[in-house]
């Protein structure tokens, strides 16, 4: 039995994304609307997302265009506020996304109780804003000084719009990295958010580190679903519950209901 049994509630777990809209400092934020308008689209996709059937939600500045490596204070603090005013209504475990910051996240996680973190942790990338640089060990110690070993970290490997400076293998660095950090699971990714993921680089993952869960990262639709979880542990997705599944879209609660209602006939279907 994985860890998504005891943390999650469930074997091949759907963590459903919970994109938040340009945050104060962000250059697309809406100063019109301001903070209450963010917050208004937060709430309506996270209702939907929970009351749709979602395993979990995690949280994540989306919007926050273009991505810094090193996020700006008042972008974590934007973030606890708006789960902080949530967290009456959170029924369902959730997790946590500051993009693309470890230190961010681990902070956020802190304050908010989040159960788990997906980011990038390792690795130096050339990527759409510039050389991304990462320290693993920083990172981890950082999660130690906030006593926040309980939280499950999910590694990025093959981070969206970005390539290794030195040429690596994506085996190779599943390996190193269950070697260095014994991450808790791996998250395969296509180019964006919203792209599809390649089923049969989500196999060669998952035989290289067996003993780790791999989840699917991009791209899952209604009509993928069933192969991708076939060949992953679980799956992260997004922009598939949007309206339209356009991912500048909020969240359309049938879409929601829709695709959790084939997760549970496939896990039916495996005994789960």
């Amino acid at each position: 039995m994985s860890w998504t049994k005891d943390v999650i509630g469930t074997e091949k777990p759907v963590i459903a994304m919970c994109h938040i809209r340009a945050l104060p400092g962000d250059p697309f934020f809406d100063y019109e609307g301001g903070m209450e308008k963010v917050m208004e689209d937060a709430r309506h996709d996270f209702l939907a997302l929970q009351e749709g059937g979602v395993d979990a939600v995690m949280f994540s500045n989306e919007f926050s265009l273009p991505y810094l490596t090193k996020v700006k204070t008042e972008t974590t603090c934007a973030m606890a506020r708006i789960i902080g005013e949530l967290k009456h209504e959170i029924k369902i475990p959730f997790g946590v996304n500051v993009l693309w910051d470890p230190y961010a996240s681990l902070d956020l996680a802190a304050a908010t109780g989040a159960l788990f973190i997906r980011e990038i942790w390792t690795g130096v990338y050339g990527s759409d804003f510039g050389l991304w640089n990462t320290c693993l060990g920083e990172s981890i110690r950082h999660r130690n000084e906030l006593g926040l070993e309980h939280v499950k970290l999910l590694f990025n490997i093959v981070p969206e719009a970005a390539t290794f400076i030195e040429e690596k293998d994506i085996v190779d660095t599943a390996k190193s990295a269950v070697f260095a950090a014994h991450p808790d699971a791996f998250c395969v990714s296509g180019l964006t958010a919203g792209a599809d993921t390649d089923t049969q680089l989500l196999y060669k993952v998952k035989e290289a580190v067996p003993d780790t869960l791999v989840f699917c990262n991009t791209g899952v639709k209604p009509h993928t679903v069933a192969t991708q979880l076939t060949a992953a542990d679980g799956c992260v997705t997004g922009t598939t519950f949007k309206v339209d599944g356009k991912f500048d879209n909020l969240v359309d609660p049938p879409r929601v209901k829709d695709f959790m209602n084939i997760v549970k006939e496939f896990r039916k279907s495996k005994g789960l």
